[in-house]
């Protein structure tokens, strides 16, 4: 990169062609510097409201023609203090905040947030096998969706519009399924401390079946659509290249890190939620490009297709059974059933605590109000989301509420990758690069 001038303190001359040493600041002293020096150049901003930044991100570019000199991400549009909130409300109402961070993958947040609390409870072999499997099958349902988002709007940006709604008709089918077992779309707040808030609806197994047909159909209609044309693959080979040393160096993981050669997988490496036990292959390439990336991300779906169709199997062989752990003092909302207007608790459980039981009823309200107490400690606990490694770090006081909640997101340090990615490459191709690294800016900003 000694050829393109950077902004900086000092000049050196080599072979005439005078390089500055960048220092960090803001682009206006890079500005002020270069103005004092004499020096020509172009700085331009891509975002913060662009259609190519995958949400709220500000990409500045310092530009010489149509090349990239200089790229740097301006984070924080999107800042809405998930973390600090967390702090001030109860263990379980934690579930919906985290859940919004990375809007398009909430289930993990939750997951791993909620095997954080599990484990400072010493509760993790209490939580029943039918709420570890039905968190398998929403987390791998939750990854398809993710990729094809990612998918479908990269093609988008490109200006493919066909991939875009290929993709999103194809995730439909997914949020179907979530609504029909959560009664949301995204941002569910399903998973809880010690299970998940209810167990699946009559029929869900069968839909989710019928939905993977669906869904493997469109992304053979999307491979089609990309994976041999010579205008997308112009447009993606070669291109966002991040080898396996600067992956490492940088915290990168996920699809990017797996594109680079290192078959990296929290599933394998650390397994949780019984992972293990899930016959499933973690895909790699050497190649370390943008198009390596979609062809990975392709991959991983029909891989999560095979774990749903375990998950199915092995709900379907267990039936009917508690989805909470049974300890009443962690166990909120206490024996939660679907009423008669689909949701909410059941009107037995309602009949009960109301009218036959005044423990239950003031039980009840201080689980609801005040939440339980978790022994004072921390733990650390990740899982792998569609985007990376997903860690989540909780510290007890001792109390109800979290003493601090900390969650390493992928997409956060996955960012870190877009100058060594951009720089040296054309503007057109920080699109590119930023769609191959899928960031999320809910769950960077938090």
């Amino acid at each position: 990169m000694a050829d393109y001038p950077r902004a900086g303190a000092s000049i050196v001359d080599d072979h005439d062609v005078p390089v500055f040493e960048a220092a960090g600041g803001d682009w206006s002293d890079i500005a002020e510097e270069a103005a004092r020096l004499g020096e020509e150049r172009i700085v331009v901003n891509m975002g913060p409201q662009h259609p190519s930044t995958h949400g709220v991100l500000r990409l500045m570019l310092e530009i010489d023609g149509e090349t990239v000199t200089e790229a740097r991400c301006g984070i924080g549009y999107l800042h809405t203090g998930i973390e600090k909130n967390m702090e001030f409300r109860s263990w379980t109402q934690g579930t919906t905040f985290c859940t919004r961070m990375d809007y398009l993958a909430p289930l993990f947040q939750e997951t791993a947030y909620c095997l954080a609390i599990e484990k400072l409870l010493g509760i993790t072999d209490a939580v029943p096998e039918r709420a570890t499997v039905i968190r398998v099958l929403m987390m791998e349902l939750n990854r398809i969706s993710s990729h094809l988002i990612c998918i479908g709007t990269g093609g988008n940006e490109l200006g493919a519009t066909t991939i875009m709604t290929v993709g999103f008709t194809a995730r439909e089918e997914i949020l179907r399924i979530f609504e029909m077992v959560t009664g949301l779309r995204m941002n569910h707040a399903y998973v809880r401390p010690g299970g998940v808030a209810q167990d699946l609806p009559p029929g869900t197994l069968e839909q989710v079946t019928e939905a993977m047909v669906t869904v493997r159909h469109y992304i053979g209609q999307l491979q089609d659509l990309m994976l041999a044309n010579p205008i997308f693959k112009g447009r993606l080979v070669g291109i966002g290249h991040l080898n396996l040393a600067g992956a490492m160096a940088l915290g990168i993981t996920g699809p990017v890190l797996r594109s680079a050669g290192l078959p990296y997988d929290v599933r394998k490496a650390e397994p949780y939620c019984g992972y293990e036990t899930y016959d499933f292959d973690v895909p790699t390439s050497t190649d370390a490009d943008s198009f390596s990336r979609v062809i990975l991300r392709i991959e991983e779906c029909y891989q999560s297709m095979r774990i749903i169709e375990q998950a199915v199997e092995r709900l379907a062989a267990l039936g009917p059974g508690p989805v909470m752990v049974a300890d009443k003092k962690v166990a909120w909302p206490a024996q939660l059933a679907i009423g008669s207007d689909g949701m909410g608790n059941s009107l037995e459980h309602i009949r009960e605590i109301m009218g036959t039981s005044m423990e239950a009823l003031i039980h009840h309200f201080k689980l609801v109000t005040e939440g339980f107490t978790v022994p004072a400690g921390q733990v650390w606990q990740s899982v792998e989301h569609p985007r990376g490694e997903l860690g989540v770090h909780l510290v007890s006081d001792g109390g109800t509420k979290p003493y601090r909640a900390h969650f390493r997101d992928p997409s956060f340090n996955n960012l870190q990758a877009v100058s060594l990615m951009c720089e040296g490459g054309q503007v057109a191709d920080v699109v590119v690069a930023v769609a191959a690294l899928d960031p999320v800016l809910g769950g960077v900003d938090r």
